[in-house]
């Protein structure tokens, strides 16, 4: 699995601590990290939860990335800010209660965390097991394992839904949104060369070519 860290600019300082935390855990099961920024606070490219949300739009779709590792201050607006787009659900994690529970029932692709609530003493240790139980097995198993089956149906159902309530065209909502918005999204140091590596989808590869110039 491909996992994408993202982080807007209230967060932007803990970066560091996010992605030792993440490949510490996933790294060792054979997952990729792939950094996406912000780096820190200072970065030139600043990114919004907005932004985040068009940005894992992207690389979700595209192939980029198979998991979205993202938040804000109290995640929520990240969270929504994902949900609004196609082919994403993202799950509101603090605890890996949450993370566990959001990857064996809603079997998501997409996680925000609130990265400035009781993020104090021990903080990185939360993130650790956080990431532990969310990537700890398949998605979708079901919790508890007896309620499987209609979980998995309601799973099937809520994908259904989303295909008529969100428009699927990627590159005509990338295209329909304010130009600077996007580009802005697409402005960190390394969204090119990750993006250029890792993206399968050509249509959705043109599109941002053609976006960012």
């Amino acid at each position: 699995m491909r996992i994408a860290l993202i982080n807007e600019n209230s967060q932007a300082a803990k970066n560091a601590i996010i992605e030792k935390a993440l490949k510490k855990i996933v790294e060792p099961m054979g997952h990729t990290v792939d950094n996406y920024g912000m780096y820190a606070a200072e970065d030139a490219a600043q990114l919004t939860y907005v932004q985040n949300g068009i940005l894992a739009c992207t690389l979700l779709n595209s192939g980029a990335a198979d998991f979205v590792v993202t938040g804000c201050g109290t995640g929520e607006g990240a969270m929504l800010a994902l949900n609004s787009f196609p082919n994403v659900i993202c799950g509101h994690v603090a605890t890996p209660l949450d993370a566990y529970t959001f990857a064996q029932i809603n079997d998501g692709n997409a996680i925000a965390i609130p990265f400035a609530l009781g993020f104090g003493w021990g903080g990185d240790l939360n993130l650790e097991y956080i990431f532990e139980k969310l990537f700890s097995e398949p998605f979708g198993g079901g919790y508890p394992k007896e309620r499987a089956v209609p979980e998995q149906r309601n799973k099937k159902i809520l994908d259904e839904v989303r295909k008529i309530t969100l428009n699927q065209d990627v590159c005509a909502i990338l295209k329909g949104l304010d130009r600077d918005l996007v580009k802005g999204a697409f402005a960190g140091a390394h969204f090119r060369e990750l993006f250029e590596k890792n993206a399968k989808d050509e249509a959705i590869k043109a599109c941002v070519k053609e976006l960012i110039g």
